[in-house]
């Protein structure tokens, strides 16, 4: 039961998430904390550090800004779906990684008794 109850408000905090879309510009603030690229740091603090200016480019995310490329300029709803979207395959992924890590982990113990 309890986990039931983790899940719905797990879920209920994805249906959430175009809430990053929607604060930012009615409050007027930035990006997200700790979202921000080379550039972004470099106009913050006045330069980009060597070691994030070297390492920037290791790593492209599989999705951009949470949302398939060009939808940067649709509207606030096709926005909001691809957040949703991004959240229920971010919870997917590390859901059944931390599924498959537990039964694993069962399994070796269950081996480790006997």
């Amino acid at each position: 039961m309890k986990t039931q109850r983790l899940w719905v408000v797990v879920l209920l905090l994805a249906l959430l998430t175009p809430l990053g879309l929607w604060l930012p510009q009615h409050l007027g603030a930035g990006d997200a904390w700790g979202e921000w690229g080379p550039d972004d740091l470099g106009d913050q603090i006045g330069f980009i550090p060597k070691g994030l200016a070297r390492m920037a480019n290791l790593w492209r995310a599989p999705a951009p800004d949470y949302a398939p490329a060009g939808w940067e300029d649709r509207s606030f709803v096709h926005q909001s779906f691809a957040y949703v979207l991004s959240a229920v395959v971010g919870l997917a992924i590390t859901g059944g990684i931390i599924w498959v890590l537990a039964r694993w982990l069962a399994r070796k113990e269950e081996a480790d008794a006997s």
